[in-house]
């Protein structure tokens, strides 16, 4: 009986592989993130060594399955998961806050040149205001909370950072500026905690701040809502300043507001949950309106069919009333694919939510919650994501609101044959090219997108497919494998942004 249910299984999934095949399209442009967390204690009782080796291990799965870009956790709790003046070596790192790792190691100077060697971007992860989470026991004495307690308030078995007072915003940014400024990360990401979760009995201990200073503000909702407005305008500020090709992106929880009405409109989703604008008073809309966030991945954990928050109700409502800003789907890997699809009871709903993530409008990509699931494979997840949703290599989606214009064309696009002990091996074919010349940072080629055409087809990269896409690389050269007499070869060059430039070609 177990052998006659896993061949049903597998049959089901390779026919439902089949079908996708004819139906899904292959997008030269997608974002394609999984997140790295470390508050799960995934790195707790391990060696740096064995931790590396771990992290090493799901980045190689990950490059497999598509990914192409990490958001890297590096700041939980008032800590850090990197080599910080201003703050402790966090305890979800090597398990006491305020120690550092025995061998020197500083996890996102690693993170980085990792992602960057698969082709990955990686966004630095922090977290604005949590200072303390039940967890932690014990602030080291460098912890800003424990330096000043005054900047802080308790909620429940938590310790803020008070967003009502602006030292707590320029520290922050402080935080900031010294993590894009020391590390070349690509993104500086924040999620979904803001103001803090609602518990019922709590109150937020702010009203004497409100009385002392309301700004013009006739209710502390509306105060609130400015408080936050405040930091991600100055975040937001500081980056282009400082490092204008690092995005700024933020992953808020899934509804924006509940519209009482029961149908999508501007004022919210037909939704029954826990609100940004009410209760975590992160007014999203306005965010994207401003310009002050680059991207944003709202966390549609749910599935189809739930009944308090529906997966294509509220992909519909992000898609109609945020899509001035680069829109991608936070997914929820395990939730996905322990439901049945509601259309086809006999397969899980990843098919059915990538078919509605990808038809809508301003949907340009998906992030993975979490990395280690993907790698786990429930459900045949990761194998659908390399046999099919990203079977074929992605560039990043554009923001010409930060810069639209694109690098020089690669040089001297040539193929070597290469025998003996030479530094490309024995026996082997390359394509090889030079770096464009760049006067500056935004205008430097930093990577590298390689197509192939058979003969007889005709070259054209400048289509939405990317079926002929072989590599996107930071190398300047690439390895060609098989018998591949009269093919064309086409290479263009990216910016950090992902403008792609004019190509070159080669017939072999």
């Amino acid at each position: 009986m177990r052998i006659k249910y896993y061949l049903t299984v597998l049959l089901v999934f390779c026919a439902t592989v089949f079908a996708a095949a004819q139906q899904t399209e292959y997008p030269k442009r997608e974002f394609r993130g999984a997140w790295i967390q470390c508050v799960n204690g995934q790195y707790l009782g391990k060696s740096m060594a064995e931790l590396r080796e771990m992290l090493s291990g799901q980045l190689d799965v990950l490059q497999k399955a598509g990914i192409n870009a990490i958001m890297f956790q590096v700041r939980a709790e008032g800590d850090a998961l990197y080599n910080s003046p201003y703050e402790p070596w966090s305890r979800y790192l090597t398990g006491q806050q305020g120690k550092a790792p025995s061998d020197g190691w500083d996890p996102l100077k690693w993170m980085v040149e990792q992602c960057h060697k698969r082709g990955m971007e990686c966004h630095a992860w922090i977290n604005p205001y949590r200072a303390k989470t039940k967890g932690t026991t014990v602030l080291a004495s460098s912890h800003a909370a424990a330096r000043y307690p005054d900047r802080t308030f308790r909620y429940g078995d938590l310790l803020i950072f008070n967003p009502a007072l602006e030292i707590n915003r320029q520290y922050t940014c402080m935080i900031i500026h010294d993590i894009i400024t020391r590390y070349d990360v690509d993104g500086l990401h924040m999620d979904d905690y803001f103001y803090p979760y609602p518990e019922n009995g709590q109150e937020i201990p702010d009203q004497a701040y409100f009385d002392r200073d309301s700004r013009g503000f006739s209710n502390i909702e509306d105060w609130r809502r400015d408080n936050v407005n405040m930091l991600i305008r100055d975040i937001h500020k500081l980056i282009r300043k400082e490092r204008p090709w690092v995005k700024f992106g933020i992953s808020p929880f899934g509804i924006y507001r509940n519209n009482p009405e029961g149908v999508n409109s501007q004022r919210g989703s037909a939704t029954n949950g826990t609100q940004n604008y009410e209760q975590l008073y992160a007014d999203i809309v306005l965010w994207q309106d401003k310009g002050w966030v680059d991207y944003l991945i709202p966390q549609i954990y749910w599935n189809i069919g739930t009944k308090a928050a529906d997966y294509k109700i509220l992909c519909d409502w992000w898609s109609d009333y945020c899509g001035k800003r680069p829109l991608y789907i936070g997914q929820d890997v395990e939730r996905t694919v322990k439901e049945a699809d509601p259309q086809n009871p006999q397969v899980h709903q990843m098919m059915r939510k990538y078919e509605i993530q990808r038809s809508e409008p301003n949907v340009q990509g998906s992030c993975q919650w979490y990395a280690a699931a993907v790698v786990n494979n429930p459900g045949n997840y990761r194998t659908m994501l390399e046999q099919q949703y990203h079977r074929y290599p992605s560039l990043q989606p554009l923001m010409t609101f930060i810069d639209g214009k694109a690098p020089k064309k690669p040089g001297k696009l040539s193929i070597e044959y290469k025998s003996g002990n030479g530094i490309y091996g024995s026996g082997k074919i390359f394509l090889t090219w030079k770096a464009p010349k760049s006067k500056k940072e935004m205008d430097k080629a930093v990577q590298y997108v390689v197509y192939k055409f058979a003969p007889g087809e005709k070259v054209n990269v400048n289509t939405d497919d990317a079926t002929h896409i072989v590599a996107i690389t930071s190398e300047t050269n690439y390895q060609l494998v098989g018998d591949l007499k009269g093919y064309t070869f086409v290479v263009t060059a990216l910016d950090r942004l992902h403008n792609e430039s004019k190509s070159v070609k080669v017939k072999l």
